[in-house]
């Protein structure tokens, strides 16, 4: 096949992997490409076409490697595949030449860059894994890790592995005991696991007992199997057993207990072309033998031996320490632990000091590191009947009504006993032993002999007779008993009605400004029935006349008198006069047949005395959010005020420090009276006072808060709009912007060159949210200044585009800019400028000789002058 075959072959080829014909050609230019790596090859990867007439052929060179060409028309195509590495890329340069091989067009620079392909399979770091986990372990706690790697491309999902348990062998139940944390490859057990793994039975090893060790087992096989004979163990086929079982018991790849296959995929796990690989894991389960015991009961009082064995602990390491703490403070702790983990209570225990006690077990090395996660025993105490029923009071008071009926309950009798809560050892039993007096008969109560609820018997009770019993109540426990004291007060029935000791109480002026709690009269009823119980207490109440809750009674306990106060502000406008009917009631019900009349009410009237009041706003707290480009004249609220009595009010305002506002003086209205600015102030407190305009003229203010809220009105301004750099030291100018306004309107900035097209010389990168950074990409010849137009958005996106001015010249060592002399068109050269010095010398000599001249022929005249006695006039 030729050349243009293959390559229409490979185009054909790239298109089914949904790379397009004309995606595959372009002009002659600079270009990035991306190639995939173990392409077949030839494979096109794109056709250049050059704009410049003659061209007959292109020529490729760089980083080639000798499998990459180009053919005479144009097309860049690999000879041999590429292989991918991290940052595996070709740098080329292509030229297109002429029928003589002169070049026409370019260099240009083209870089390949190489895609990596799912062509690596995942390789497990070992060929199997081992790890062991002890019985009884928490589910989900890791005890082997696996790992595997691929020699893909790690930032693609090519290197992306996902691990998985293929295979749990044997597998009894149908259930996975093991499970594998797909992203790290962690492997626990599941709650399955942790509940079904036990540990195959082996020997248990003593303090100082090395594991495996072939004297230990000697001994531990002649203490524990008989009869013995004079076989030398070494031939014993038993002994040869145990001793290769348990050198085999911690080996979980001799002898496992379970086998799992767990594979790695990459592409994440998901995708059908995903590649993958196994490995194998060893697990054995080991012998756990730091078992938590259950719980512990012991009876208090119990009469035994001191220490007594409670429980036994046992490490997972033979040599290790135990120590017992509480996790309580402050308390007696009877309990200790020995150096084999045997647990012991030191001393009798009392529950009723405590009922429940927590042990902490430590299992340690030698340094106090610890070799066991700490161990919590509970310790119940158990009850027995050692504590006598104790009266809650000692002597418990009720009280009964003289016409009580039988079958009443009066009262509980409460008793406590401080065993066992809901046991036989605190279960109570009441009895009544004695009542004096036994008048007028005995047995007037009873006692409920399981709750000790006491009772009225029989009825007929006298308090002028007997105004109190005393009852002797006997209390046991089946064991212990007690005696309690009760009084029980007789009290009398409410067979009397409070009475005022006036029916009405007249009339009361206050003025409507009175305050809240001013007393305006006292009343008082008297009651007849039993002082200091409910039956004579007084409590007032107004019934009619105040539906508005405006007047409260308070009563004085010691004198029965109720204090008549103000309890809500009056107002004489709404009502002028309140006519009040108070009731005097008892708390304790009235016996059947009395009836509270006429002489249980009182009535009183209430004259309110007008007051010139202040007028009053409608609203008590007056903030406003208005935008600062509000319209000018534009109403911002309404300030509603009225007269308590009716007068005329007008408004005015007050405290307007910048002059941006008005106050409407008859309708209240606030409005703008100029532009407002928020970047000058952006909170603003104003007082409107409404005031009445005959009378006494009374006024009351209100203060308004104004928030002007920002808009976009200012864009990002340069802080310098000038600048130079060195040609030597280029170094970036920082341009940096503000804007007056607030968020959302002001920064972050954006800032860009405003150029009909991409600048060669210059180029700005972002700094931060206020400044940019203007970079001299290529230096220039000459010393020159530029006028750069930099466009600033805010935030919103509103901008201008803005002069920068900047010099770029030579430096001095100082840093600053300075002009090199130059040649000028108005430069003379040597002769002309003797020629002209010799011209200026020559006729300031001839100045010279005139003036000796004059002065010369001045002298002569004056001596003839004196000679002749003349006097003329030189000039």
């Amino acid at each position: 096949l030729s050349l243009k075959t293959v390559l229409h072959l490979s185009l054909f080829l790239s298109q089914a992997h949904g790379a397009g014909l004309e995606d595959k050609k372009g002009p002659l230019d600079h270009k990035v490409l991306d190639v995939p790596e173990a392409t077949p090859v030839p494979f096109a990867i794109f056709q250049f076409t050059s704009t410049v007439e003659g061209v007959s052929s292109y020529r490729v060179s760089g980083g080639t490697e000798g499998k990459i060409s180009i053919s005479s028309d144009g097309w860049l195509y690999l000879e041999e595949p590429l292989q991918w590495s991290p940052e595996k890329r070709h740098d080329l340069n292509i030229e297109a030449l002429s029928a003589d091989d002169n070049v026409l067009d370019g260099p240009y620079s083209v870089v390949l860059q190489v895609i990596d392909v799912n062509n690596n399979p995942p390789v497990f770091t070992q060929s199997q894994y081992s790890g062991s986990i002890r019985e009884h372990s928490p589910a989900g706690m890791p005890f082997v890790q696996v790992l595997a790697t691929d020699d893909d491309d790690a930032n693609t999902p090519n290197a992306q592995l996902s691990y998985s348990i293929e295979n749990q062998i044997p597998n009894p139940s149908g259930q996975f005991f093991f499970t594998i944390n797909p992203n790290n490859g962690e492997i626990s057990t599941t709650e399955e696991g942790a509940a079904f793994l036990r540990a195959k039975t082996g020997v248990i090893y003593s303090r100082g007992e090395t594991r495996g060790s072939v004297d230990v087992l000697k001994k531990k096989f002649d203490e524990f199997c008989s009869p013995k004979t004079e076989v030398p163990l070494e031939n014993n086929p038993f002994f040869t057993c145990v001793q290769h079982a348990e050198s085999k018991r911690f080996n979980a790849i001799q002898d496992p207990d379970y086998t799992l296959i767990v594979r790695a995929v990459d592409l994440g796990g998901g995708a059908p072309s995903a590649l993958s690989s196994t490995t194998r894991v060893n697990v054995a389960i080991t012998q756990n033998l730091w078992v938590r015991p259950k719980p512990i009961t012991i009876k208090e009082n119990l009469l035994n031996e001191y220490p007594m064995l409670i429980a036994s602990v046992r490490s997972n390491d033979p040599n290790a320490l135990y120590r017992l703490v509480q996790n309580e403070n402050e308390i007696h702790f009877p309990f200790t632990i020995n150096e084999d983990g045997a647990i012991f209570v030191t001393e009798p225990l009392d529950r009723e000091q405590k009922d429940r006690y927590i042990l902490v077990v430590l299992a340690e090395d030698d340094q106090g590191v610890e070799l066991e996660t700490p161990m919590e025993i509970q310790v119940k105490v158990g009850d027995e009947n050692d504590s006598p029923p104790v009266c809650a009071e000692a002597e418990s008071i009720f009280e009964v009504q003289e016409n009580e009926i039988v079958g009443s309950h009066i009262g509980d009798l409460l008793v406590l006993d401080a065993d066992e809560e809901n046991t036989l050892n605190s279960l109570l039993s009441y009895r009544l032993l004695s009542q004096n007096p036994a008048n007028p008969s005995e047995g007037m109560f009873s006692i409920d002999e399981a709750q000790g609820k006491i009772q009225v018997a029989k009825h007929n009770f006298r308090r002028k007779d007997v105004p109190e019993y005393q009852l002797t109540i006997g209390v046991t426990d089946g064991v212990h008993s007690t005696e309690c004291n009760v009084v029980i007060k007789i009290i009398d029935i409410n067979n009397e009605i409070p009475i005022f000791e006036k029916n009405d109480y007249g009339t009361y002026s206050v003025p409507e400004v009175a305050d809240v709690g001013t007393t305006l009269l006292t009343i008082k009823a008297t009651d007849a029935d039993d002082p200091g119980t409910g039956s004579s207490r007084v409590e007032y109440h107004i019934s009619k006349g105040d539906p508005d809750k405006l007047f409260a009674i308070e009563v004085d306990d010691t004198t029965g008198e109720g204090r008549v106060y103000i309890a809500q502000p009056l107002d004489y406008e709404v009502q002028s006069i309140y006519q009040l009917q108070i009731d005097a009631r008892n708390p304790e019900p009235l016996i059947e047949g009395v009836e509270y009349n006429e002489h249980s009410t009182t009535v009183v009237v209430i004259e309110l005395v007008d007051v010139d009041e202040p007028p009053v706003f409608t609203v008590d707290i007056l903030n406003i959010n208005v935008p600062e480009n509000l319209t000018v004249g534009t109403t911002l609220l309404t300030a509603d005020a009225k007269d308590p009595d009716g007068q005329k009010i007008m408004f005015k305002l007050e405290g307007d420090e910048q002059g941006w506002f008005e106050v409407d003086p008859d309708s209240g209205e606030l409005k703008t009276k100029a532009e407002m600015d928020r970047e000058v102030v952006d909170q603003l407190k104003v007082r409107i006072i409404a005031y009445e305009t005959d009378g006494q003229k009374q006024e009351t203010e209100k203060e308004v808060s104004i928030q002007l809220l920002d808009v976009n009105d200012n864009f990002p301004k340069l802080q310098k709009t000038q600048g130079f750099m060195c040609v030597k030291n280029p170094t970036p100018l920082v341009l940096t912007a503000v804007d007056a306004d607030a968020p959302p309107y002001g920064e972050p900035f954006t800032f860009a060159l405003q150029m009909a097209r991409k600048s060669p010389n210059w180029e700005i990168t972002k700094v931060d949210g206020t400044s940019a950074k203007l970079v001299l990409k290529k230096k220039p010849a000459v010393d020159q200044t530029w006028s750069i137009p930099v466009n600033i958005k805010d935030n919103a996106g509103m901008g201008v585009t803005q002069k920068f001015e900047v010099r770029v010249c030579n430096c001095t060592e100082l840093g600053y800019c300075y002009m090199e002399p130059k040649p000028h068109a108005w430069k003379l050269g040597v002769s002309t400028t003797i020629a002209i010095l010799g011209g200026v010398l020559g006729f300031i000599i001839l100045l010279l000789i005139i003036v000796i001249c004059r002065i010369k022929k001045r002298d002569k005249k004056e001596e003839k002058v004196m000679a002749d006695g003349e006097t003329n006039a030189m000039l």
